[in-house]
């Protein structure tokens, strides 16, 4: 489907080895999907973009409201450089907290300059204090995802309200343990920014969940073309909900909640949930594969 590069976790990949797997990416007509650096300075973000002006290549910037301190201003730089016609998109996740592997490059020493927080904003999953100096040496050796709490309620607003950007889950769930977003995050656009406050409209949350998500897609996998969309001839993938009840329940101590207010489900016109319950032994879903 693509190319991706998670740069925060690689930070010893040098300018000149990113650059070159852009330009296998433009060569092979491939997006690339990027991590950007860390969430400090703009020169991560700037890279990228320079990298795609250069090698022809499309661009995917994932999390921009994660990776980076300013989420206005990055904003702003993409609005900037797809307004000279470089085919740039990004999403956002509806969240304050990351979930990053401790034993990452991430958290090399200096992390808490370059992150701009402390260790009193990383969260073991399935605990509810944040870590110290010690206990965070003892999960770096252990190894695993934290919880890192590096925005704000504001930089998030920013970013799902943004006309051009996208909403996404990122969602991964092992035994019952990961983070929030995997099992809330369209329940709680739908719900909390969509009818508590006001900051999206119902059918700009559905094209941000959905449609343009395929759109960015489909030039690589002609699939996408069916997805997105209600109408003959599309898949049936279809989830009816009520926008009055629709709310996510997952936090970060017990992410795997259902979300309230779906009664049904269906992938590939199969249902996966009826009447509000989850239905087993039904996996009608299909791989996805470039063309």
């Amino acid at each position: 489907m693509g190319l991706g590069l998670s740069l925060n976790f690689g930070p010893t990949a040098t300018a000149e080895e990113i650059l070159s797997l852009f330009q296998l990416a433009s060569g092979g007509r491939r997006t690339v999907f990027v991590h950007l650096r860390d969430s400090g300075p703009y020169e991560s973000l700037q890279e990228v973009i320079a990298d795609t002006a250069i090698s022809g290549a499309s661009l995917h910037i994932e999390h921009v409201n994660t990776f980076l301190v300013n989420t206005p201003v990055a904003l702003r730089l993409i609005d900037g450089a797809r307004g000279h016609g470089l085919d740039i998109t990004t999403e956002a996740l509806p969240y304050t907290a990351a979930s990053m592997f401790i034993d990452s490059g991430v958290f090399e020493p200096g992390w808490q300059q370059r992150l701009h927080i402390g260790y009193a904003d990383l969260q073991w999953p399935g605990t509810t204090v944040g870590l110290n100096p010690e206990s965070f040496e003892r999960y770096r050796k252990q190894g695993g995802r934290v919880f890192a709490f590096l925005n704000t309620e504001e930089m998030v607003r920013a970013a799902v309200t943004h006309p051009h950007v996208m909403i996404a889950s990122d969602g991964i769930l092992e035994n019952g343990l990961g983070h929030p977003r995997s099992a809330g995050t369209y329940a709680r656009i739908l719900g909390r920014y969509v009818r508590e406050e006001k900051a999206l409209s119902l059918m700009d949350a559905v094209r941000k969940c959905s449609l343009e998500p395929a759109r960015r897609l489909e030039p690589i996998c002609p699939q996408m073309r069916a997805k997105g969309r209600l109408r003959a001839g599309a898949d049936a993938d279809i989830s009816v909900f009520d926008p009055v009840r629709v709310i996510d329940r997952a936090t970060y101590e017990k992410p795997a909640e259902y979300s309230e207010g779906f009664r049904y489900v269906l992938v590939n016109g199969t249902f996966v949930v009826r009447d509000g319950k989850l239905q087993d032994d039904v996996a009608p879903g299909e791989a996805i594969r470039a063309k």
